[in-house]
């Protein structure tokens, strides 16, 4: 059984075909369909294919895309016979009917910006290459919050001979973000892998690879929606990470890399993957990991640790100190919520810092008894005792959070100060809240009253907050904050602050 869709004219001259085929993949997002098909149908550069490509929808949208093709010649409906579970069927059923010499990808819930077509399609014409890609950025729905994804690789203008010469590249794995030539596809056999999530790393990676040449072009082409709060049937795929199917599909893809950049002789770029996958892929699950529960971090463990044991030694120490704790903790078996999420992450401080009386610091509650574990949790360039206290590295987090009287909010806040940096005497501080787009400051005053060399004791307390328009005002409650360190002392903590009446 094949898709239905409207029938190609090749016999049309090549004045009458279509400069560049967009592909628009949906399954069931009627609401959103016409935002991203009115994005291409707007572009500066009129002359292209808009080709909606149906994962067998099961609510409105085969009605809204008909209804959308009816209004423009320019659109054609493609409806895939059965439901494939992923991005990929779609995309490549739409390159088996597309017509024009140049495509682009697109998915429903996304747009393009105005003129991506012109921009993309004019560093084609400049020159032969094989595909050119441009900035993206990224769009929270729920607060318009406007971020570019990886600014850094895309802020010059510049045409890359081959993927050895920028491996950082790797990096920018979206296939959304780029216009390819066709004939570069079919001359490699170039398709998304159907039947996993996550096709878009192994397509960029063999992309980035068989190329010659690819332009990068600094202006935006593609905005790429946000909604962290999207209920769970409609989340995006990176959204679903408390789903093990999602953990195996990620190394799945990984070790598909692995082998394809072992068959096609780039085994070169395998430690520069390696790094990007320790750095942005696995980091995304290693936020998470303190609060799932042991049964998943058990699960979680048996999937990736025998992953990470294959990964080339160099690309851990190449990753900055301050990320090398989640990436390497899991390579030991993982026990507990603190395993994977011990490590700082940007801007952040450690949970734990161990130096003994003397030596580097390291990650953990205890002094680690082989060279290589000292080196893996090495966190000395992170200054924790040294820094001046305005850049200390503390951890902060919310344990919990309840109503409180009238129209406030109690928090339970841990603080963890790896670097003992925390003076015991009285002093003042201030907790910094942003509800919604407000700025909420609740300023309060740390009073010790039992001090002791292995335990201090102390009340702060706060006045409650004035709210600003809209936001509730909220009340800084229970907080504590505890350092562990392989010293004399033990752990010690700040019990709860109290909020008057």
């Amino acid at each position: 059984m094949t898709p239905r869709a409207t029938p190609p004219n090749s016999a049309l001259p090549d004045a009458a075909l279509p400069d560049a085929t967009v592909t628009v993949i949906v399954f069931n997002d009627a609401e959103r369909l016409p935002r991203a098909v009115e994005s291409v149908r707007r572009q500066t550069h009129a002359n292209i294919e808009i080709i909606i490509s149906d994962d067998h929808s099961t609510d409105e949208t085969p009605q809204v895309a008909r209804q959308l093709a009816a209004r423009d010649p320019r659109i054609r409906h493609l409806r895939l016979p059965e439901n494939s579970g992923g991005c990929s069927a779609p995309r490549n059923r739409a390159l088996e009917i597309a017509r024009a010499p140049y495509v682009m990808f697109l998915d429903s819930d996304d747009e393009l910006t105005d003129n991506a077509v012109q921009l993309l399609l004019a560093a084609h014409r400049e020159r032969e290459i094989d595909f050119a890609m441009g900035a993206v950025v990224r769009i929270r729905d729920d607060n318009g919050r406007r971020t570019k994804w990886m600014p850094h690789l895309v802020a010059e203008r510049r045409t890359v001979l081959g993927i050895e010469s920028e491996p950082r590249l790797l990096f920018e794995h979206l296939s959304t973000s780029k216009m390819y030539a066709r004939a570069f596809l079919d001359r490699h056999d170039l398709r998304f892998p159907e039947g996993i999530h996550y096709e878009d790393q192994l397509f960029s990676a063999q992309a980035y690879c068989l190329a010659k040449e690819f332009t990068i072009v600094p202006e935006q082409v593609y905005r790429w929606h946000i909604a962290p709060y999207a209920a769970t049937d409609a989340a995006s795929i990176s959204n679903q990470r408390d789903r093990l199917d999602n953990v195996r599909d990620r190394v799945r893809v990984q070790r598909l890399i692995d082998d394809f950049l072992a068959e096609s002789r780039h085994t070169g770029l395998r430690d520069d993957k390696d790094f990007k996958f320790l750095k942005h892929d696995f980091r995304m699950y290693a936020g998470d990991l303190p609060y799932r529960d042991e049964q998943w971090l058990t699960s979680f463990a048996d999937i990736v640790t025998p992953y990470l044991e294959t990964l080339s030694p160099p690309p851990t120490p190449a990753c900055p100190c301050g990320t090398r704790g989640p990436a390497t903790g899991p390579r030991t078996p993982l026990r507990g919520s603190e395993a994977g999420g011990a490590g700082p992450g940007p801007g952040r401080g450690p949970k734990t810092g161990d130096t003994g009386r003397t030596g580097p610091h390291v990650l953990g509650e205890t002094i680690p008894t082989t060279d290589w574990s000292r080196r893996e949790l090495d966190v000395t360039d992170l200054e924790l005792d040294t820094r001046p206290f305005r850049s200390a590295q503390f951890r902060h987090e919310i344990t919990e959070l309840t109503r409180g009287p009238g129209a406030s909010i109690d928090l339970t806040i841990r603080t963890y100060d790896p670097g003992l940096r925390l003076p015991v005497g009285p002093h003042r501080a201030g907790l910094l809240l942003t509800p919604g787009r407000h700025r909420l400051k609740v300023p309060f005053r740390l009073t010790p009253v039992r001090p002791a060399s292995t335990r201090a004791t102390s009340t702060w307390t706060s006045p409650r907050p004035r709210s600003p328009s809209t936001a509730s005002p909220a009340s800084a409650t229970p907080c504590s904050a505890s350092n562990t360190r392989a010293r004399p002392t033990p752990p010690y903590s700040w019990p709860p602050w109290t909020s008057p009446p």
